[in-house]
């Protein structure tokens, strides 16, 4: 009764993490490499992203600047 007891007082959270750090410890030295690789992948993508938007958005701006469009004139 009193393993039964300790059991419930963790939260799912904690029993997940349990859950998914034995099923990464099963895994070989190569996967757990390809894993880490990945995620690091996922992050510097983001920042590219995040670059590649900025430059895209300062280059408009700078368009915009270097060729007016007036409204106002009559063709």
């Amino acid at each position: 009764m009193g393993r039964k007891d300790a059991s419930t007082s963790r939260t799912p959270v904690d029993q997940y993490r349990k859950q998914i750090g034995k099923q990464d410890y099963k895994k070989t030295r190569p996967m757990l490499r390809a894993t880490r690789l990945k995620a690091e992948a996922k992050k510097t993508a983001l920042g590219i992203k995040v670059e590649i938007s900025l430059t895209a958005q300062t280059t408009f701006v700078f368009m915009l600047f270097l060729f007016p469009i007036d409204v106002l004139c009559e063709y």
